[in-house]
């Protein structure tokens, strides 16, 4: 399926975008810390770019776009949201499915509180927490390399490190060049954004917002507590279970692109034919 890749501005930032020449429903993809839009190539690369308008940005601080100019705004919760709110109106991306990892999920629920056009979400690798220090920290594995989430630097040891937690064995030069390339002021200006309970209280969020959300984890994840992201009452929680692919680690799009790539397919068809409600959100038939 043939791409487009360009820049537009949002403020005093260059955000590149790469966007397939689907038709269907818009689909926007935000990647976690340290990659890029590259990191969707498995999704680029299927059907699901010849029927969805599947875009995908580098966030600042990543891959083509910007490093911050104000870190210490722009690297928050709300910063990064902000960005994509502008994003997604200058591209006129209407009634998007938004697909967030990791981080990129964390600013999926942030811009779905503040948008009601946002058609549904998806899920992988962000545990929905509240807001303050121990909310933040209880959706998460407890373990020394988590640690390098918030290291402002990183030395060659450190961004293998990173790669293995994030990748496992879906590591790859490239993915190794993009982490060493990302801003690390994101890392810790982002983590103090989360810790201080800056932007919406996100399990609050998924609990009464009746937007559909698809969660989908890989079986293996070493950063997210799965027990904890399954004992959320979601208020429109997809198919009522969360979803997990056998053989995946923390970022499974990447991992299992097939068994991701259909569970993806079905959400956005099961979302296209929900009925609008409540200021054009939507809920799932029972």
């Amino acid at each position: 399926m043939s791409t487009s890749d360009f820049a537009i501005h949002v403020d005093d930032l260059e955000i590149s975008v790469r966007q397939s020449c689907g038709k269907g429903m818009p689909l926007l993809l935000l990647h976690g810390s340290g990659a890029s839009k590259d990191v969707f190539q498995r999704q680029f690369d299927s059907e699901l770019a010849d029927i969805y308008q599947i875009t995908a940005i580098d966030l600042p601080g990543h891959g083509q776009s910007d490093n911050a100019t104000q870190p210490d705004a722009t690297y928050t919760i709300g910063g990064l949201a902000q960005v994509v709110d502008s994003v997604v109106s200058q591209l006129e991306l209407s009634r998007p499915v938004v697909f967030g990892w990791s981080l990129g999920g964390h600013v999926a629920i942030e811009l779905a509180s503040r948008r009601n056009d946002i058609a549904g979400l998806v899920l992988a690798g962000t545990p929905p927490v509240g807001r303050g220090a121990l909310a933040s920290l209880i959706g998460f594995h407890t373990r020394w390399d988590m640690l390098l989430a918030s290291k402002a630097r990183f030395t060659a040891r450190d961004a293998e490190r990173y790669m293995r937690l994030c990748f496992d064995q879906s590591g790859s030069p490239e993915v190794l060049a993009s982490i060493l390339r990302s801003d690390g002021n994101l890392r810790s200006n982002f983590l103090r954004s989360m810790l201080r309970g800056d932007g919406v209280d996100q399990k609050r969020e998924v609990e009464t917002n009746q937007i559909p959300i698809a969660m989908i984890n890989g079986e293996n994840d070493p950063i997210v507590r799965r027990s904890y992201i399954e004992s959320i009452h979601y208020a429109n929680l997809w198919r009522s279970a969360c979803q997990s692919i056998t053989g995946a680690s923390h970022a499974p799009f990447l991992e299992q692109p097939m068994a991701f790539n259909r569970l993806l397919h079905a959400f956005l068809k099961d979302v296209a034919i929900m009925p609008a409600v409540d200021g054009g959100r939507r809920a799932i038939s029972a």
